[in-house]
Formats: structure tokens, C-alpha cells, sequence
């Protein structure tokens, strides 16, 4: 026998069905909206079972102790440091563990924006494991969210546990992109690496040597991480450090160019425009108020195609 609440410690909030209608309704509460949340210290008996799923997605994460988790037909256990997402309207079951009951804070949620997260968030929708790489601040969001709902049912108290809630999907979200714990702490070094040495001649090969992996591997786990090539953050990260020096300072164009990393400024004039739709001059004009002169500040047949 489940029990679904009657926790000693417990916090528990749920939203009257009337109220959730009509935040629905509303602009940006109708994107996502927290309709339950709660935290069960040491839960022992707890759990539930959702033959036809739930009409929100439902969220748990496991702060200690352990559980188990059924989604149609796949089964996960849940240890202290993880946690699962369970879609909408998909069968589901979940039950603390005996010896070891879970303390788990939770959370339930609907509006437009939701199927897209699970898209980004689950990845594989027949696993709903989330691999969370801050527990602590994956806790404060949903303590944040509790809170939130526990001041009262104003907009503005709706407003921020939706905020809450979107900052822990988008982390779930950024957390799975980056890959298992190993490979985004290899990928993290260079980025490290990379954003303290802006004028590296490293090749591609150097930087995989630097992350223990094949020049192959390393690409593709490197896009796979950033959505982009390690060349392309390069000249990203490049770009955002002359974009400040160009807003900040009076340094000319090559000088700025060289202290990025480009030793030719017209090499460096062509990135930057193909980066920020405009020249650097043009930049820097605009940064400071004035009119931008659409003539660019190459000769017409050096622009760069």
C-alpha cells in the first residue's frame, strides 16, 4: 500500500484546478506552470501509480536515500544525486525504497513550452534517469519553486516558481547535452583552456592530445557538447573579447586584432563582420552612440564574401 503524502517534515502545495485554467490562459504563465511541488523527507511507503500517467510532467529529484521508477515498460532505480522526469501522459509507477526510503523533492508541470523540454531534456523518452551534475543547486531551485507556492497564489508568486522550474529543466537540459561526467569534464578543460588563451596556435589535434582523445573523437564530442566546432568557439570567444575591447577602449582595430589571436587584421576584419553583421569599426560607432557609416572599412574588393 502507497502512501501518496503524511510525511513527518513534509511540504506540500497544489494548485485548485480553477486556478491552473486560468494561468493557462495567461502569456507567460501558460508556457510553463507549476501546478504541484513538495518535498518528503525519508518517505518510507511512499509512492504512486499512474496507469494512464499523469496530465502534467512530473519531476523528482532524490536528495538521499533511493527509490524505483517504472515508465511503461522500463525500470530505473533512483539514487541520492539523480533524478527522473516523467512525461505526460505516460504510464508510470514510483515507490521509495524499503530499507532506504527516498527524500526527494518534486514537482509537477504543464504549459506550451513542456514537450519541448522533454525533448531536450530525455533524449531517449524510454529513460527518464537525469543525470544531475549539481545536486545542491538543482535542490535550491525546487526549495525556491516549494517556496514560491507556499507565499501565496498571486501572479506573482506562480511567476516565480515558474522561473524556478525553468531554470532547473533548462540545467537538466544543458546537462545532458554536455554528455556523461568524464567526457564534458575533458571537453571543459579545453573550453577552459581555450578561454585563457585567446591567441593559441593550437591545432585541432593539439587540443584532443590535451583532452586524452582522438582528433576524431574529440571533434565530434566537442560539436556534440557546444553545438559548434572548436574552431568556430575559438573565433567565438575571440569575437566577444574584441566586441569589449572595441566598447571599452580606444585600442585601433590591429592592435585589437592581435591581442585576440589574429596577426592579420583583414583576416581578422573578415570574421568579425561574418560574426557581428557589421565591421568592427562600424562596431565600435554604434557601441558609442553614433551613426553607423554603411560604407565598411575595407576597400570594396577585400570585403569579405
Amino acid at each position: 500500500m502507497y502512501l501518496r503524502d503524511g510525511f513527518p517534515g513534509q511540504r506540500l502545495r497544489v494548485l485548485p484546478r480553477p486556478l491552473v485554467y486560468a494561468a493557462l490562459n495567461q502569456p507567460v504563465l501558460g508556457r510553463l506552470l507549476v501546478t504541484d511541488a513538495g518535498y518528503f523527507p525519508r518517505a518510507s511507503a511512499h509512492g504512486r501509480s499512474r496507469p494512464q500517467g499523469a496530465p502534467e510532467a512530473v519531476v523528482i529529484l532524490c536528495v538521499s536515500g533511493a527509490g524505483v521508477v517504472d515508465l511503461g515498460d522500463t525500470t530505473v532505480r533512483v539514487d541520492k544525486g539523480s533524478a527522473v522526469v516523467l512525461p505526460p501522459g505516460v504510464r508510470h509507477r514510483y515507490r521509495a525504497e524499503a530499507r532506504d526510503p527516498w527524500t526527494i523533492w518534486w514537482a509537477h508541470v504543464m504549459g506550451a513550452d513542456v514537450p519541448e523540454f522533454m525533448t531536450a531534456i530525455l533524449g531517449d523518452p524510454a529513460n527518464p534517469l537525469i543525470p544531475v551534475r549539481n545536486i545542491f543547486r538543482s535542490a535550491l531551485a525546487l526549495e525556491d519553486t516549494v517556496q514560491a507556492l507556499e507565499t501565496d497564489e498571486t501572479d506573482a508568486s506562480l511567476l516565480r516558481a515558474s522561473a524556478a522550474m525553468w531554470s532547473l529543466l533548462a540545467s537538466f537540459a544543458s546537462d545532458r547535452l554536455r554528455g556523461p561526467a568524464g567526457n564534458a569534464d575533458r571537453i571543459g578543460l579545453v573550453q577552459d583552456y581555450l578561454r585563457a588563451n585567446l591567441q593559441t596556435k593550437d591545432t585541432v589535434t593539439g587540443l584532443a592530445r590535451m583532452a586524452n582523445l582522438s582528433t576524431s573523437h574529440f571533434s565530434a564530442l566537442f560539436k556534440s557538447t557546444t553545438g559548434v566546432s572548436v574552431m568556430e568557439y575559438l573565433q567565438r570567444l575571440r569575437s566577444a573579447r574584441a566586441r569589449e575591447l572595441l566598447t571599452t577602449t580606444d585600442a585601433p582595430i590591429g592592435e585589437i586584432a592581435a591581442s585576440v589571436g589574429y596577426e592579420d587584421p583583414l583576416y581578422f576584419s573578415r570574421l568579425f563582420r561574418r560574426l557581428n553583421g557589421m565591421s568592427a569599426s562600424e562596431f565600435r560607432r554604434a557601441q558609442r552612440g553614433a551613426d553607423v557609416d554603411p560604407v565598411d572599412d575595407e576597400p570594396e574588393h577585400r570585403r569579405w564574401s
